[in-house]
């Protein structure tokens, strides 16, 4: 498992999150620190909020309440209850270079070939050097497989191909943590090994990410902590071993005596 560094600030601190949409509450007080190095997997069933929690985090959907904070820097926090205030839109704009986001369907566009994929937003966006970025996506194409793959279209590949496409244009701007939201649940089966690969890859490399993620075996190998959720909350969490092989609570083991049972 990986060594932590506890004396620096957290790469992702949350406090007392929730999210609802109108009168429906899918997050309910989510506290939670990610270290550097560190690999948390969060499992639970469907409608648990799993996805919106990934997506509070990364943007996608704004908190209710509660606080966010990438290192040291505060995204969102809540003057009082069901408020909140997001930091300006310049802090915002750097702190989503903190961080990439690998969805379960791509999100690959498909009239753009794999490397401008990759290279687009650096260079559009956030005005990098594109020789520097066409390297850095030639490096990362051979890290994943495709060296020869970059002047491909999306629906010349396969799942899996697309998927590490997304892996690298995720990696790209060398984020400080990944977000994976099930990355491998549109791919067949016979597919899914290769992403599973890939992350086992990045997690040898000490690479820190939240992967919301159904498989169960997959979690307990690569993580240093499961998180396990249910009905908006927290249930439990601890090492991958403990949370999957000894639960404590019977919410979670339920859940887990049903996903060994399918």
């Amino acid at each position: 498992m990986t060594q932590l560094n506890l004396n620096k600030a957290p790469v992702l601190h949350i406090e007392h999150l929730s999210k609802s949409f109108d009168n429906l509450t899918v997050l309910k007080d989510i506290s939670l620190d990610v270290h550097q190095g560190e690999v948390v997997s969060i499992i639970g069933p469907s409608g648990s909020g799993k996805s919106t929690l990934l997506r509070c985090c990364t943007l996608l959907e704004t908190m209710t309440s509660g606080m966010l904070a990438f290192g040291d820097t505060i995204v969102c926090q809540s003057a009082a209850r069901d408020t909140k205030q997001y930091a300006s839109p310049e802090t915002l704009r750097l702190v989503r270079q903190k961080f990439g986001l690998v969805f379960q369907n791509f999100n690959l566009f498909p009239h753009w070939s794999v490397m401008k994929n990759i290279i687009d937003a650096p260079i559009s966006v956030q005005k990098r050097d594109k020789n520097e970025v066409i390297h850095d996506a030639e490096l990362l194409l051979q890290k994943m497989g495709l060296a020869d793959r970059g002047d491909y279209y999306p629906f010349q590949l396969s799942g899996g191909q697309q998927q590490r496409v997304s892996i690298a244009r995720a990696l790209i701007n060398n984020p400080e943590i990944l977000f994976f939201d099930e990355p491998t649940s549109a791919l067949d089966p016979e597919l899914t090994g290769e992403i599973l690969k890939v992350i086992r890859d990045l997690a040898a490399e000490h690479m820190t990410m939240v992967i919301v993620t159904h498989e169960i075996e997959f979690a307990r190998n690569v993580s240093d902590r499961v998180i396990f959720m249910a009905e908006g909350v927290i249930v439990e969490q601890g090492p991958a071993n403990d949370v999957i092989l000894h639960p404590t609570q019977e919410r979670t083991r339920t859940f887990l005596a049903n996903m060994r049972n399918k």
